[in-house]
């Protein structure tokens, strides 16, 4: 953004959304606890603290996790440690987590050199064999998820904020939703690889969530191999990322 203003905290608050979402995060990660110690895992941008908190209290699994935000929104504060922060920069020294999630941050951060600080951040603290998780809306998101404007990020950067106030919807336009290649281009200048997992997220939604309807039957029939060429197009961007020179390379 070129102008100086504090951006929104667009956090999602209830909790039961949040639990959802932190089982199908958890499948989509495919997390398994190291040898003879807890699973140790940051949550950046933890919101209401639910998805945190889920992990914190995983029965049968020994997680030590840490979350941080730029600003404490919390519901739930039991069984993790909580840092507030600012900026993009983690308080925790290399190489520390074994597992990392940044669910609907990216955007969040600020222009280019901020959003790669934020990826550059998560490498940096990411283990050599640890896992990410990262999901983002795609620029080319039909209804914009923040403002629920239809085509409102498919506009130039300079028309976006017009095109909020004319709507009534707000007064600057705070995020910078990207487009897949983008997103990619960030991660490997940032040392990232990322595996796109908007097939498996898909079908994980159809099979645990409510997801009735012709629609959802229609997209349970469509082969994974169509899904997968037509991902530029998914609303979400979703990713696990590994560095570039990890074992599973």
């Amino acid at each position: 953004m070129t102008e100086s203003r504090a951006r929104h905290p667009h956090a999602a608050l209830e909790g039961g959304g949040r639990r959802v979402k932190a089982l199908k995060i958890e499948r989509l990660m495919g997390l398994r606890p190291p040898v003879g110690r807890p699973l140790r895992l940051l949550e950046i941008g933890c919101g209401s603290g639910a998805i945190a908190h889920h992990f914190a209290t995983r029965p049968g699994f020994a997680y030590e996790v840490h979350a941080i935000d730029v600003v404490d929104q919390r519901q739930v504060t039991e069984g993790y440690a909580f840092h507030l922060v600012e900026g993009v920069a983690l308080p925790f020294e290399d190489a520390c987590f074994d597992a990392i999630i940044s669910n609907h941050v990216v955007e969040h951060v600020g222009e280019r050199d901020a959003q790669h600080g934020h990826l550059a951040e998560i490498a940096r603290t990411l283990r050599p064999d640890g896992v990410a998780y990262l999901a983002t809306p795609n620029r080319w998101q039909l209804v914009e998820p923040h403002y629920h404007l239809a085509f409102l990020s498919w506009l130039p950067r300079a028309l976006r904020t017009p095109f909020l106030r004319i709507c009534g919807k707000g007064e600057y336009y705070d995020c910078e939703p990207m487009r897949m290649r983008e997103l990619e281009q960030l991660l490997d200048a940032a040392g990232l690889v990322g595996t796109n997992l908007c097939v498996p997220a898909l079908r994980d939604v159809l099979r645990h969530e409510r997801t009735g309807g012709l629609f959802a039957r229609v997209l349970g029939m469509v082969p994974d191999g169509l899904l997968h060429r037509l991902r530029n197009g998914s609303p979400t961007h979703v990713y696990l990322l590994r560095h570039k020179a990890g074992p599973s390379q």
